[in-house]
């Protein structure tokens, strides 16, 4: 984990954390947890059982060995009896109504716990189910908003823009236009990330402050109009955390084949923990990696939830392509610590769905990136990849399941990214700023101290 001791001595505090579904809201929790911890706070991590995926229960069993001092409480999870409309595609929708239903075990879990919880920071998608709970216990509730700050004016506006969805225009900033905002969103009909963003969107007014992992120097122009009023009345402080250091926890050897290759040569390819793209897209992918012209490392998925997940890797990309893969790179069909791998001197390019924690990552490590967004937030966080220079996005194409992008337009594409020296070099320069400890890396440290601090008096 980086270095913490420039924050000095702090007031011990008692702070409780409760994360939901999925590896994209559970990683920024635990490095949140981490962080607190080695900042003399008393930390309670609250874990919904059962988990969705297996790699959810592996990162939790190695976290809580690495941090025994944590606390861990479990919310037993409650069998649900149904399911709304739209979500049966999604398991990890489901899995965030489980928990949202659940939130009625809260209360007599946070009452229980000793010394009482100075205050509580609450995943995004569970604003409303538990903002309620900590108020009637009078226990200050913070959001941690798991996406980009640009994400958020999107989140707590759109239950007042929804129904004239012809993009999200806020004074001073750049307009978000209707092909960046998530489809679901633009249905008609009622869905599951529809509902949760009207309802916790507007659920945010009522909590004590919002916590975001990002950097002010990135997302100036977006924290700046959260925070003066220019999106919303009510909200409360929107404060920049970021961005959170990746923690001792996730440290592990990479796979050794990395060793061996040169330094910035390799492609590391992935699009997150909860995508599944087609068995033909996959297929053109793989062949486009193959005709790039660089060593790559693949990981293959094309089933949501992992558990799902019991197909060997040559039945789901054909022996041809496997054969050609080896030649060229490394395909693998199970959960990598991406941390490790980005962190790898020998990786010089991701090619990314631009999840959050990927975007936060490379910018963390350095490594520049091109964008492939495939759902939710990842057309917002790849605008701001090459709004900062970390990366380019080929915007024509679309969303992920939309089209399929052939080969050749892939290989052009990674070829572009890796010889695109402004690129490499602007991504070193944003490592330097996020990790450093320089003028922008203290600024996010100091908005926790201050938080720290804050509790402690509450």
């Amino acid at each position: 984990m980086a270095d913490t001791n420039e924050l000095g001595p702090l007031p011990s505090s008692h702070i409780t954390l409760l994360p939901s579904s999925g590896m994209g809201h559970l990683t920024p929790f635990l490095r949140l947890a981490g962080l607190l911890a080695s900042c003399n706070v008393k930390v309670t991590f609250i874990t919904p059982e059962p988990p969705v995926s297996l790699a959810e229960s592996q990162i939790l069993c190695h976290f809580f060995s690495a941090f025994p001092q944590i606390s861990q409480e479990k919310l037993h999870l409650l069998p649900l009896d149904n399911l709304s409309a739209g979500s049966e595609d999604d398991p990890f929708y489901c899995h965030i109504e489980v928990i949202r239903q659940s939130s009625q075990l809260l209360s007599s879990l946070l009452r229980s716990l000793s010394p009482p919880p100075s205050a509580i920071v609450t995943d995004m998608s569970l604003t409303a189910a538990v903002v309620p709970i900590t108020e009637a216990l009078k226990i200050p509730n913070f959001i941690f908003f798991t996406s980009s700050a640009t994400m958020l004016i999107l989140f707590v506006s759109f239950h007042i823009l929804a129904g004239s969805m012809d993009g999200v225009k806020i004074p001073s900033l750049e307009a978000t236009p209707r092909s960046w905002i998530p489809p679901p969103l633009l249905q008609d009909t009622n869905n599951l990330l529809k509902t949760y963003i009207i309802e916790n969107g507007k659920a945010m007014t009522k909590s004590d402050g919002i916590l975001v992992n990002t950097l002010d120097s990135i997302e100036q122009s977006s924290l700046l109009a959260l925070n003066g009023g220019k999106v919303i009345k009510g909200l409360p402080s929107v404060t920049a955390i970021g961005l959170l250091p990746p923690c001792c926890f996730e440290d592990n050897q990479p796979l050794t084949w990395l060793d061996d290759q040169p330094a910035g040569s390799v492609v590391y390819v992935s699009f997150g923990s909860r995508t599944a793209i087609s068995r033909e897209q996959l297929r053109e992918l793989g062949n486009g990696l193959v005709g790039c012209g660089y060593k790559f490392l693949w990981v293959v998925k094309d089933k949501k939830v992992d558990r799902e997940d019991g197909e060997e890797l040559v039945d789901v990309i054909g022996d041809e392509l496997m054969e050609s893969v080896k030649e060229k790179g490394v395909a693998v069909k199970h959960w990598v610590n991406q941390e490790s791998i980005l962190k790898h001197p020998a990786v010089g390019g991701f090619l990314s769905h631009c999840g959050w924690n990927s975007v936060t990552e490379a910018m963390w490590h350095g490594v520049r990136v091109l964008a492939w967004p495939q759902h939710g937030d990842q057309k917002i966080n790849a605008n701001l990849v090459t709004s900062i220079g970390l990366g380019i996005w080929e915007k024509s194409w679309g969303w992920g399941g939309e089209q399929i992008v052939m080969r050749e337009q892939i290989a052009e594409k990674v070829r572009q990214m890796m010889g695109n020296e402004f690129l490499r070099s602007q991504a070193m320069r944003i490592r330097e700023e996020a990790g450093n400890r320089i003028e922008l890396h203290r600024s996010s440290k100091k908005g926790l101290t201050e938080l720290i601090k804050m509790w402690k008096k509450e």
